[in-house]
């Protein structure tokens, strides 16, 4: 009779066990809210053609897979009003927490201001709506690694050149630190001018054609600087077709692209962003704001100068992006 006791409570312990694992994964092993639910992470991204979101979503993907929580993923495809409605719908499905990139600076608060009525937590990535901030905002330090990549191109070309930028779009965030930030540098270097400065929306294409009419309209332009690595690929084909002495041109992301023209040289520098890394810790804060643990307001992370110089630099990077 001892021996029967004894298996039964073993049995009953075992099965309690169970229940607890089965409540607390709900079957699958899956995290889940303080209430029950799955965990479900809307992913809004501004625009999947860039390789910089791409990196970002892939990451999200990963660290979410690995956390036991299910992402959902829309495409504004560089359109707020759609990216409105697709949060819209995000809101309408109880998604747990919304990581979100607007598409631009336009009605870009709208979908934090619709999340936060509904309870529902933003963590907000790369770009920051202004008058309404997510949970938290994870991006690169824009104002120090542009301010960074201005102080190697004034030492390289001894402080005196004219300069063509090409912004992105303007108004976001990414834009107004990077122009801050290469600003900065460029107050040490009075011998370099800035003979033109137009938006070309971080697209390469739009980049050709804007630089072609900056190299047509200044012959004397040396130094281009594309806010965005594609810009900056636009403006080097561009400067190709022009012709003319050699002109020193950079970039910003280290999209994958990016760094391979700076390898081979069509390019001269880029700035690296930790793009995984950001998608990294744009899951683990989510999840810490359904935990009730406090997080930062604002989580910024330096990016890493990349040269022409710097091959092996480059290879590893292309391998594995940080």
């Amino acid at each position: 009779m001892k021996t029967q006791h004894l298996v039964a409570t073993s049995i009953v312990g075992v099965l309690a066990l169970t229940a607890t694992a089965t409540a607390c994964g709900r079957g699958g092993g899956g995290k889940t809210t303080s209430d029950g639910k799955p965990v479900v992470i809307g992913l809004a991204v501004a625009n999947l053609q860039a390789d910089f979101f791409n990196q970002i979503k892939q990451s999200v993907e990963a660290e979410a897979k690995k956390k036991g929580a299910k992402v959902v993923v829309s495409d504004a495809r560089g359109d707020s009003a759609t990216q409105v409605n697709q949060i819209q719908d995000f809101i309408s499905r109880g998604v747990s927490t919304i990581i979100y990139i607007p598409a631009g600076a336009t009605a870009a608060a709208v979908p934090v201001k619709a999340a936060e009525r509904a309870k529902i937590p933003v963590i907000t990535v790369d770009r920051n709506p202004a008058g309404a901030p997510g949970k938290s905002f994870i991006a690169s330090d824009s104002v120090a690694a542009s301010r960074q990549l201005g102080e190697w191109v004034v030492k390289k070309k001894g402080g005196k050149g004219k300069l063509a930028v090409l912004q992105g779009q303007i108004g976001t965030t990414p834009q107004v630190d990077r122009q801050k930030g290469f600003t900065q540098a460029l107050k040490t270097a009075p011998g370099i001018k800035v003979v033109s400065q137009q938006p070309a929306d971080w697209a390469q294409d739009k980049a050709y054609t804007v630089a072609q009419d900056m190299l047509q309209a200044n012959p004397g332009i040396d130094i281009m600087w594309g806010q965005a690595d594609a810009m900056a690929l636009g403006a080097a084909r561009a400067a190709k077709s022009a012709g003319g002495p050699k002109r020193l041109i950079v970039g910003f992301d280290g999209d994958i692209a990016g760094m391979k023209a700076v390898r081979n040289g069509t390019i001269d520098a880029t700035m690296v962003q930790q793009t995984q890394k950001m998608g990294r810790m744009a899951v683990t804060t989510s999840l810490d704001i359904l935990d009730k643990k406090k997080v930062p307001a604002e989580q910024l992370l330096p990016a890493h100068l990349l040269t022409k110089d710097d091959t092996a630099k480059a290879d590893q990077y292309i391998k594995t992006h940080p």
